[in-house]
């Protein structure tokens, strides 16, 4: 296994499109295996080179099977396979075909499809059809995506056979609910009159001293007819597909205890088995709807204006993107968009966790779902209602739901080996005594049956789930979203944190300060500098072209040719013929010009924590430039908390390794590293991991790009107006508020506490009864609470995860401002 296999080939990472091409143009697709993909470092090299392809759409990347689908629109597949092979890796062709008649993807929602045993159903039955290529499994949304060629139709009579109810979701609304359940009113009114009958059985049985009278037969049947005959098909069903899983074993177990006359018994076993059913699913619907809960915060209607000027009220989700929508005071906004007139305060706690409302007027962005508190505006629509900001973290949060943790593949595997196990023990128990030593049947018989039902590893198998979920689901609701089990967990194992220093530490706006001549005139090179500047989005080129805007001087800036970026030093281009440079110390000592007065004014800018770039042309530098980045008031907490939590800290920033030291000594640090360049983040990240183990990244995944791919997890901050972050990030904090990462350190411990606590408990459940019934202490009573109970039991504790709430405690500082602190605890 490679140093990174383990980060995140558990789950088959979500379908990117490239900007190369549209959905409509792909037409064709291509599916290859690549033996070197086997982490989401190689998966961002394939990114990176295929997406520079014209005609190349949606990649699907599957790292467990180290498989690539392509969807393109070439007339053929060479440049593809090029473009992998110029990367290092060797593709193999497995499928190259047209898409309409190629492998589709069917998403199905099957309501009665919950937990681990109906999973393993389907899968061995769907696993040998041909046509079926891929199985992926979401049982916290009821979800069944299938690859598969060929009709449909055939795929949904397979599930028809083994009882699974499978509803075909449209493209168009893939994510809407199917049709409600059972009502639950019938549900307990069946379980009610079973109970009864089958305590009826009980006392009868009892009055009269006989197990096997007529009454309590009758009884008995009733019981076992109102609350069993679902188990007893799901139990037909599972043993006709070689499947031992908790119907067919209790369906055996209640089987025998009829034939050997436990009449009473067997029926309260089945009636405590349904009624445990019941409470562990509407126990799991608690943490599967937990984030869909989020989806009501948005209001059905919206008040858009028309072209003649006036205003209706209409449906949120037939609101064209562009259109103009108003939100009064204490209204909450329905739809992403941006402020065009008025101003407020909005509560975006929905979106980023942060209750504290946020100042809005015009040209800043609001979101679905957040609640405006003031005062009234209006704003132009960004987004549609299934493509708010708030749909796309619920479906990423869904996507998540649906992964496995490394925890849960370690369960799934041991759970398919204790299952048989425990049943050939059973059967030896059931044979062995009275064939070789001549016991008697019935005890030895009773015995077996106990142990059939506390051979299903129910408990053991939902422990890892229902955690995950309801972590994921809680990091959400705080502004972290976390895009799958495996950073879930890994994040509690964090050792190194290594942060960049623009946009993460600082505010990312920065300002210029000081204007050095050099040589010249220094309003002429100022002018120089913002040209060059103008060209770039790196946010100390943004300050210098601000600065001159704001500067008052009615003057336009020069036309730029040939513009070139150079990753990590700064930038150049020709202007009046003449080629000019604006970038850091590096690049000036890379052209060979520094010169004494050059020296000194960067390194007095540098000593007072500031940015410095320098304008040259060919042959001197021709002004010195100072810019200075504000530190977030929460890097300082930050900082703090993530070393009170044992995690080390280190600063990695293209800046100099002057103005990268002040900055780290302001805000705590431990380490600062400056003039770093793309691969320099990459080779500081490696080293991290060999010294340190887990590491996290936190960037602003261009520069950073190679290091985040690197490092374990992938911070993005200030993801909430970012849609690549979202969909991108391995933990995206929705606001930019850097005590979010030891806010999600803590969860991911206490989750990780969780899942110990419930397999220790699971098993040692198990264990203690296996021991009680070969001795022959346990009854089958006995035998159904404990394998239950103890699947309550972990359900109800992984569910106490949705009960994480912050403790928050005002620090009074400077000019009566303060700052949050926050921990913590479950509920």
């Amino acid at each position: 296994m490679s140093e990174c296999q383990a980060k995140s080939c558990c789950a088959k990472s979500a379908p990117i499109e490239t900007a190369a091409t549209s959905p409509a143009a792909q037409d064709r697709s291509l599916l290859i295996r690549i033996d070197q993909m086997d982490c989401p470092t190689e998966e961002g090299l394939l990114r990176q080179a295929l997406g520079r392809i014209a005609g190349v759409g949606t990649l699907e990347f599957n790292l467990v099977q180290r498989r690539l689908r392509v969807e393109h629109s070439l007339d053929d597949s060479a440049a593809i396979l090029a473009a992998v092979r110029a990367v290092g890796m060797e593709p193999v062709v497995e499928q190259a075909d047209e898409k309409n008649g190629s492998a589709a993807g069917t998403v199905f929602r099957i309501e009665n499809m919950d937990c681990p045993t109906e999973e393993a159903l389907i899968r061995s039955k769907l696993s040998g059809l041909p046509q079926v290529e891929q199985l992926d499994f979401n049982l916290v949304q009821r979800r069944l995506s299938v690859r598969h060629s060929g009709p449909v139709t055939a795929i949904q009579d397979a599930l028809t056979s083994i009882g699974m109810q499978a509803v075909l979701v449209g493209a168009a609304q893939g994510r809407a609910e199917a049709a409600e359940p059972t009502s639950r009113k019938r549900q307990y009114a069946i379980l009610g009159f079973g109970l009864a009958a089958a305590i009826g059985a009980e006392i009868l049985a009892w009055m009269t001293g006989d197990e096997n009278s007529w009454p309590v037969i009758l009884l008995s049947l009733l019981a076992i007819a109102t609350t069993g005959l679902g188990v007893y098909k799901k139990g037909w069903i599972a043993l006709k597909n070689r499947n031992l899983n908790i119907n067919a074993l209790m369906s055996i177990a209640v089987t025998g205890a009829v034939l050997i006359g436990q009449w009473p018994e067997a029926a309260m076993v089945m009636v405590l088995f349904a009624v445990a059913e019941m409470i562990e699913a509407r126990s799991l619907d608690r943490a599967r709807n937990a984030i869909q809960g989020l989806m009501a915060l948005t209001p059905d209607r919206v008040s858009v204006r028309l072209d003649d000027g006036s205003w209706s009220e209409q449906d949120a989700t037939t609101v064209a993107i562009g259109a103009l929508a108003r939100v009064a005071p204490g209204e909450r906004i329905a739809l992403d968009g941006e402020v065009t007139s008025g101003q407020s305060s909005v509560n975006q706690a929905p979106i980023t966790g942060e209750s504290m409302p946020v100042p809005k007027m015009m040209g800043d962005k609001v979101f679905a779902g957040t609640i405006n508190e003031t005062g009234s505006f209006e704003y132009r629509v960004t987004a549609g209602h299934s493509n708010s900001t708030l749909s796309r973290i619920i479906r990423a949060v869904e996507d998540a739901q649906g992964s496995r943790a490394p925890t849960q593949r370690f369960v799934d595997r041991f759970s398919s080996i204790y299952t048989p196990i425990v049943f050939a023990i059973a059967l030896a128990v059931a044979l062995v005594p009275p064939l070789m030593l001549g016991a008697e049947w019935m005890p030895w018989i009773y015995k077996a049956l106990v142990l059939l039902v506390i051979a299903c590893p129910c408990a053991l198998v939902i422990s890892t789930p229902v955690t995950v979920v309801s972590g994921l689901a809680a990091a959400a609701r705080a502004g972290i979203l976390i895009k799958g089990g495996v950073y879930l967990e890994q994040g509690g194992k964090l050792r190194s944190l290594a942060l960049d220093k623009t946009g993460t530490i600082t505010q990312g706006k920065p300002k210029v300060t000081d204007v050095l001549p050099l040589q010249g005139d220094a309003q002429t090179h100022l002018q120089l500098a913002a040209a060059l500047a103008d060209r770039s989005d790196h946010p100390v080129s943004t300050a210098v072209s601000r600065h001159w805007q704001h500067s008052g001087l009615d003057l336009s800036l020069a036309a730029v040719t040939e513009f070139e970026a150079l990753t990590g030093r700064g930038t150049k281009g020709r202007i009046d013929g003449k080629w000019y440079y604006l970038g850091n110390h590096r690049l000036v000592e890379e052209l060979g010009i520094c010169s004494a007065a050059t020296e000194s004014a960067l390194s007095r800018l540098e000593g007072e924590g500031k940015t410095a770039v320098v304008l040259c042309d060919d042959a001197s530098p021709l002004l010195v430039i100072g810019v200075a980045d504000t530190i977030r008031e929460t890097s300082r907490e930050a900082i703090a908390q993530l070393h009170q939590l044992g995690i080390r800290t280190i600063m990695l920033t293209g800046d100099n390794g002057v103005t990268a030291t002040a900055i780290a000594r302001q805000v705590g640090i431990d380490d600062a590293r400056g003039n770093m360049l793309p691969e320099d983040k990459l080779a500081a990240v490696s080293d991290e991991i060999a010294r340190y183990g887990i590491i996290g990244m936190v960037g602003d995944g261009i520069n950073d790009a190679p290091a985040l791919a690197k490092a374990d997890i992938g911070f993005a901050m200030g993801a909430a107006g970012t849609d690549t972050a979202i969909e991108t990030a391995d933990v995206a904090l929705m606001d930019d508020d850097l005590r979010k990462i030891p806010q999600f350190i803590r969860l991911s411990r206490q989750a990780a506490a969780i899942l110990k606590q419930n397999i220790l408990a699971a098993l040692t459940i198990k264990a203690v009864f296996l021991v009680l019934a070969i001795a022959g202490s346990a009854t089958l009573w006995m035998a159904v609470f404990a394998d239950m109970g103890a699947s309550l039991l972990v359900v109800f504790n992984g569910l106490r995860l949705l009960k994480v709430r912050e403790a928050r405690s005002q620090v009074s500082g400077q000019a009566g401002t303060g700052s949050k602190s926050r921990t913590l605890r479950a509920g």
